[in-house]
């Protein structure tokens, strides 16, 4: 099949209601904006549709497959543009990065996790098309980062949806346009639900040493004596986390950094959420790719959010703190880099062949 590619201008997006902009191989595409403006593309298959923000930092705000919402629960009604994530901390997954990274250390001045998240995109296109996998569509787009005597970056996130599946492929590719080596902090971070009695399963052991917990307290969380106490057990009990039976352990948030987990033979790795009524979150990458893992849970009044594999280059400390000990990449005048993720939602038909997988991938 022949790809068809459709550019999507601005005024593309209604003022008021929806516009249906194409449809075909198992898909539609509708696109409308939020009461804020914010113009938002649903791409919708068979299993389910994904809510894409196309101009805001090309985020997916929202997903649901076979009627489970896979999104954190949060306070904002829709999405909103701003200076940082912080002003719309709402989104199902967003690019965090590029040239700056995770919470601001005492000697950084950056905006949480820098500022691709809301950064106004430069284009936006829809393709059809078919690859391996089958008919897909696919929205695209890029950015052109461009400071004076300072960087320049060309950035082209890609989501793509096949017409039968609740995966969905995100990927984010960034040129260096510098004569100069460009800075490179990247993560995916991918908000997934907070839900009591899920089970992580990952292809790494829960051992201090291979799933530890973050014993740093960042600036936005005032430490108790029973916050600190927790810390301790779970610096020596990572377990505890295993299943999330406890769901007032995480308010404040907890972090784990997931070490060296286990690849497949085509040097993948993969985790999943089981939930207790069936089916799975599911978030696979290449530790090639993304040598770090993250995890943040947070299960308060305000946010319900269960980011149990956040792939990336880097640790979520801050821009000084990451370079401190190395993780800041550098990217060579020309160079480009691709950071390819697939996420999204197992049924319960679907999950046990997954776990399988994940057990041939663990390490001791």
């Amino acid at each position: 099949m022949t790809e068809i590619h459709i550019p999507l201008p601005r005024d593309a997006f209604p003022d008021r209601g929806e516009r249906p902009i194409a449809s075909g191989a198992g898909f539609t595409a509708t696109a409308f904006r939020y009461p804020s403006g914010v113009e938002a593309l649903r791409l919708t298959n068979a299993r389910g549709a994904v809510t894409l923000l196309p101009f805001l930092g090309q985020m997916i705000w929202d997903a649901e497959f076979d009627g489970r919402r896979l999104t954190m629960g949060n306070a904002f009604d829709g999405p909103r543009a701003g200076g940082s994530i912080l002003e719309t901390y709402g989104a199902f997954a967003y690019h965090a990065g590029l040239l700056r990274n995770g919470t601001p250390g005492p000697q950084d001045d950056h905006p949480l996790h820098g500022e691709m998240p809301v950064a106004a995109m430069d284009s936006a296109h829809l393709i059809f098309g078919t690859d391996g996998q089958g008919p897909f569509v696919e929205l695209g787009g890029h950015r052109d980062h461009v400071v004076g005597f300072g960087p320049n970056y060309r950035a082209t996130p890609r989501v793509r949806l096949h017409a039968e599946d609740a995966l969905i492929a995100v990927e984010m590719a960034v040129e260096n346009r510098s004569a100069h080596p460009m800075e490179l902090m990247y993560m995916l971070h991918a908000n997934f639900d907070f839900v009591t009695g899920g089970r992580i399963v990952q292809a790494a052991p829960f051992t201090p040493e291979r799933t530890e917990v973050r014993r740093a307290v960042p600036g936005h969380v005032t430490p108790t004596p029973e916050f600190l106490a927790l810390l301790d057990d779970l610096a020596v009990n990572p377990a505890r986390m295993e299943r999330l039976t406890e769901p007032d352990l995480y308010a404040p948030e907890q972090v784990f950094y997931i070490r060296d987990p286990g690849t497949d033979a085509w040097g993948r790795t993969r985790m999943l959420m089981e939930l207790p009524a069936g089916g799975a979150f599911s978030v696979a990458w290449r530790p090639e790719d993304l040598p770090f893992c993250v995890r943040w849970i947070l299960n308060d009044g305000d946010a319900q959010v269960a980011a149990f594999a956040l792939p990336s280059t880097c640790e979520p400390e801050g821009y000084t703190a990451e370079k401190a000990k190395g993780h800041v990449r550098l990217l060579g005048p020309g160079e480009s880099a691709r950071f390819p993720v697939t996420l999204g939602w197992l049924g319960p038909t679907e999950v046990a062949a997954a776990r399988a997988d994940i057990d041939t991938m663990r390490k001791g």
